[in-house]
C-alpha cells in the first residue's frame, strides 16, 4: 500500500473533475470569446464554473477572474492593486513573514521597483497578530496581504480582524486562501477582504486553473495586457477544460463543506489520531504551531536528532509520501522560512515534516504511517549517534 500524505502540495483529482476536463477537451473546443455556437458553448462552461467558484468563497460570479493558479492570482492581487493605487502616493505594502513565496517574492520584486515593504513577525504559535499589523500599517499603505491558512503548519489567521485593521487606514486587504478553500467554509463578505486567491489543484481539481475574487469596485490594473477577456482584467484565451474541472471541484467542495458529517470533521479526526500517536510513540517530537485553529488536514511535527530530508526519503522508500514544507521550495537546502520566522532554532527548522491528509486518506493509511515511523526514526537517530561518536 502506498500512502499519500502530501495533499497541501497537490491533490488527486475528483473523478467528476477528470471527466469534465476530458469531456470539454473533446467536445467543447470553441473560443469563449467567439459569438457563434461553438464559442457560446465554451462561454457557458466558463459561466457555470464562475458560479461554482463564487459559491465556494461566498462571492458573486461577476467578481471572479480565472487565472492559471494561485501564484498568478496572488501576483495579480498584489501587482494589480499596487499599480492601481500608485498614483495616489500609497507606495507601502504589508505582509507576514510566513506567507507563501508567491506573495513574498512578489513583494521583493516590487521593493526593487521602489516600493516600501514591511514583514510582520509571528511568534511560535504561527499566528499573525492584529496588533502587529496595526503597528505596520500607515496612511501610505496600499495593501495588506495575509494568508487565510498557512501551507506548512496549517494555522488559520484572524483575517477578519486583520482586514478591519487595514481598512481603518484606508488600505486594501488580500488573502491567499489557496490552502483553506475547500477545507474551510469561506465567505468573503464575512472575512471583509477585497481580494482572495484560490487554486483548483488544492481542492481536487486540475493544475493550471485558479481564480482571484475581486470585490466589486476595487481598482485593479491588469497583470496581462491584450484582449478583453475576463472583463478586461486578464487577457488571453481561457483554459476552458481546466476551468471546467475547477468548477466541478469547487461545487463538490462546497457541498462537502455543508453536508452533515462533513469531510472536515473526518479529516480532523484522522489528523488528530495521526498526530497524537506520533507524539506518543516517537520520543523527542513536537507539533509546530498552535494546535487549535488549524485547517483540519495538516500537522507539522519536528523530530529531534533527525534530519527531515533523511526521514522523508526513508518514508518514501517505505511507500509513504510526506513533505518537509512547501512544494514550491523543494530541492533547496534552505530551512523552512515559516519555522525560521516563528523563532525556532536552526535544527528545528530542518528536522520537521508536514503531514497533510485529504479526500482519499483512510484510517488504514494513518495506521501504516504510525506503525512505520518509530522504527525509521530510531534507525536514523542510531546512525547519527554512530557518526557523531567516530574518532576524528
Amino acid at each position: 500500500m502506498r500512502v499519500y500524505f502530501d495533499y497541501n502540495a497537490t491533490t488527486p483529482m475528483h473523478a467528476e473533475s477528470v471527466e469534465a476536463v476530458a469531456r470539454v477537451s473533446r467536445d467543447i473546443f470553441g473560443n469563449a470569446s467567439s459569438v457563434h455556437h461553438f464559442g457560446q458553448q465554451a462561454k457557458a462552461v466558463l459561466d457555470e464554473a464562475r458560479s461554482a467558484a463564487a459559491m465556494l468563497v461566498g462571492g458573486d460570479p461577476s467578481e471572479i477572474v480565472f487565472t492559471s493558479g494561485g501564484t498568478e492570482a496572488d501576483n495579480f492581487a498584489l501587482r494589480g492593486a499596487a499599480e492601481a493605487l500608485e498614483p495616489t502616493g500609497r507606495r507601502h505594502l504589508v505582509t507576514s513573514a510566513i506567507e507563501h513565496e508567491a506573495v513574498l517574492n512578489t513583494l521583493k520584486a516590487l521593493a526593487r521597483r521602489g516600493w516600501e515593504t514591511t514583514l510582520v513577525p509571528v511568534d511560535q504559535t504561527g499566528v499573525v497578530s492584529p496588533e502587529h499589523v496595526a503597528e505596520a500599517v500607515t496612511d501610505r499603505t496600499a495593501l495588506v496581504s495575509v494568508m487565510h491558512a498557512n501551507n506548512e503548519i496549517g494555522t488559520i489567521q484572524p483575517v477578519a480582524q486583520l482586514a478591519a485593521v487595514a481598512h481603518a487606514r484606508g488600505a486594501l486587504f488580500h488573502t491567499d486562501a489557496v490552502q483553506s478553500a475547500g477545507k474551510l467554509p469561506i465567505d468573503v463578505r464575512t472575512l471583509g477582504v477585497d481580494l482572495l486567491a484560490i487554486s483548483a489543484h488544492k481542492f481536487n481539481g486540475p493544475k493550471g486553473a485558479g481564480a482571484l475574487w475581486i470585490k466589486r469596485g476595487t481598482r485593479m490594473l491588469a497583470l496581462l495586457t491584450g484582449g478583453k477577456h475576463e472583463r478586461n482584467r486578464r487577457a488571453g484565451t481561457e483554459n476552458v477544460p481546466a476551468i471546467a474541472g475547477l468548477g466541478v471541484a469547487a461545487r463538490l467542495a462546497a457541498v462537502m463543506l455543508t453536508s452533515p458529517g462533513t469531510e472536515a470533521a473526518r479529516l480532523t479526526a484522522l489528523r488528530n489520531r495521526l498526530e497524537d500517536d506520533i507524539l506518543r510513540l516517537v520520543p523527542g517530537t513536537a507539533v509546530n504551531g498552535a494546535r487549535g485553529a488549524r485547517v483540519p488536514n495538516t500537522t507539522n511535527i519536528s523530530f529531534d536528532r533527525v534530519e527531515a530530508e533523511s526521514l522523508l526519503i526513508a518514508l518514501d522508500l517505505e511507500g509513504i509520501a510526506v513533505s518537509t514544507g512547501s512544494a514550491c521550495s523543494s530541492g533547496t537546502l534552505e530551512p523552512s522560512h515559516v519555522l525560521r520566522a516563528m523563532g525556532f532554532n536552526a535544527h528545528r527548522t530542518q528536522n520537521s515534516l508536514r503531514f497533510s491528509l485529504g479526500l482519499f486518506s483512510t484510517e488504514a493509511e494513518v495506521d501504516r504511517v504510525v506503525a512505520t515511523l518509530p522504527r525509521l526514526v530510531e534507525k536514523l537517530r542510531g546512525l547519527t549517534q554512530k557518526v557523531g561518536s567516530r574518532p576524528a
